[in-house]
């Protein structure tokens, strides 16, 4: 999917600057982050966010999961993750990458990887681009039902088992030049970490760090962070604090944003916008999903009107309307869709659609081209700011259309 560029590398800031003047910025200034590379895709860094899915077919299907990937892939999915429960799934993904180098491209690949995962891991970290890991999964701690506390010495000691089955995935992915996701649940953090933090943002934060430590001690940096959770104040909370908490360490490691088991439909839409909205407006993210309970290729769509609403992505057309009144001299409904339908396929325009002149062209100044009523059967084309031509209303579309031919913008769909 072609993308516009918004914002150079350069331009990328620390969001948490105190300057007044960058507080009220129209441009949203993202945290420095370093560049992670994920295959031919480099999260972070002032690069462009990067739109993730996964796909929801069984991996050890190699023709079901190769097609499930290009399919994600078409439609502008940049990185896709696949499931990795058991060794065999594991030793698939050999030949879900050959086919689909053989029969489509070298897709991005990230492979999840829970439960008491160190053999598992070692092996997809040979096939993949990145392996995301669970901390609060990737060793089991056995709960005891009479447990009060962790002693600094059992705390200390799972620590010590952390780091034994955590070294080897981390060697192999540095020396491959590969990544690892460390990526924390709200709903699945380690039961020492409950006990000793509460079921709370800080023990997110903890756990995201205690892992960290143990890559950096062993100079292994290509490292991504998610702190997901399903309710959306849990998950500000935790990404902010996370933030607070690097930048003290000095840490300057990319994001990945989502609202985890979102849910369907309109909600589901609202919840992931409400949550991975707020913090890419802050400047914090580098990486999204829109977890949706609905077929992958619909998280798509919604992760891009997110990007394009705030600016930080141009993949389609941005159409500016009104939402009619009284004044409104044609069915602006039916025109916005027949605009729509006739444009969408365009890549980096605005154009509005106004019902009459006192919503145009003033709160259109800054489309490329806009539509107006401003008599009965009428409309005004205009491009920027300047009135080209009055043409019947039948014509509308077709003469926006010729109006974008003639000044080289056109592309057939």
């Amino acid at each position: 999917m072609q993308t516009l560029p918004t914002q150079s590398p350069n331009d990328a800031s620390n969001g948490s600057s105190s300057d007044l003047a960058a507080a009220f910025e129209t441009t949203i200034r993202r945290r420095n982050t370093r560049p992670v590379p994920v295959g031919s895709v480099t999260i972070g860094g002032g690069h462009p966010v990067v739109v993730q899915s996964m796909i929801n077919e069984d991996t050890m299907d190699v023709d079901g999961s190769v097609a499930g990937i290009r399919r994600l892939h078409e439609i502008g999915c940049e990185i896709v993750r696949v499931t990795v429960p058991s060794m065999a799934h594991a030793k698939t993904l050999a030949q879900i990458k050959q086919k689909l180098r053989e029969t489509y491209q070298d897709v991005p690949l990230v492979a999840d990887v829970h439960h008491n995962g160190m053999k598992i891991a070692l092996e997809v970290a040979k096939h993949v681009d990145k392996v995301r890991i669970n901390p609060g999964l990737y060793v089991f701690e056995k709960p005891k039902s009479d447990r009060n506390e962790y002693t600094d010495e059992e705390f200390q000691e799972i620590g010590d088992k952390i780091r034994q089955t955590l070294e080897p995935l981390v060697i192999s992915l540095r020396d491959q030049n590969k990544a690892m996701r460390i990526g924390v649940n709200h709903g699945s953090l380690a039961e020492r970490m409950l006990f000793t933090y509460g079921d709370t943002p800080e023990g997110m934060v903890e756990s995201a760090l205690e892992f960290i430590k143990i890559c950096e001690s062993l100079e292994f940096y290509n490292l991504v962070i998610s702190l997901k959770a399903s309710r959306v104040p849990v998950m500000l909370a935790a990404y902010r604090l996370m933030v607070h908490r690097m930048d003290e360490l000095g840490m300057d490691y990319p994001l990945h944003l989502g609202v985890t088991e979102a849910g369907d439909g309109e909600y589901g839409r609202i919840k992931s916008t409400a949550g991975i909205g707020t913090l890419l407006a802050d400047g914090i993210g580098d990486t999204l999903r829109v977890s949706l309970t609905e077929a992958p290729e619909k998280e798509i769509p919604v992760c891009y009107s997110i990007l394009q609403a705030l600016g930080l992505r141009k993949t389609m057309v941005e159409y500016v309307a009104c939402p009619s009144c009284g004044r409104t001299l044609f069915n602006l409904e039916d025109v916005l869709r027949e605009v729509r339908e006739a444009t969408q396929h365009l890549t980096g325009l605005d154009i509005a659609v106004m019902g009459c002149i006192v919503n145009g062209p003033g709160e259109m100044a800054d489309a490329d081209y806009g539509y107006v009523g401003k008599q009965p059967g009428f409309i005004s084309l205009y491009r920027g700011r300047d009135e080209i031509k009055k043409v019947p209303e039948a014509q509308g579309v077709a003469e926006l259309i010729n109006l974008i031919k003639a000044d080289g913008r056109w592309v057939d769909p």
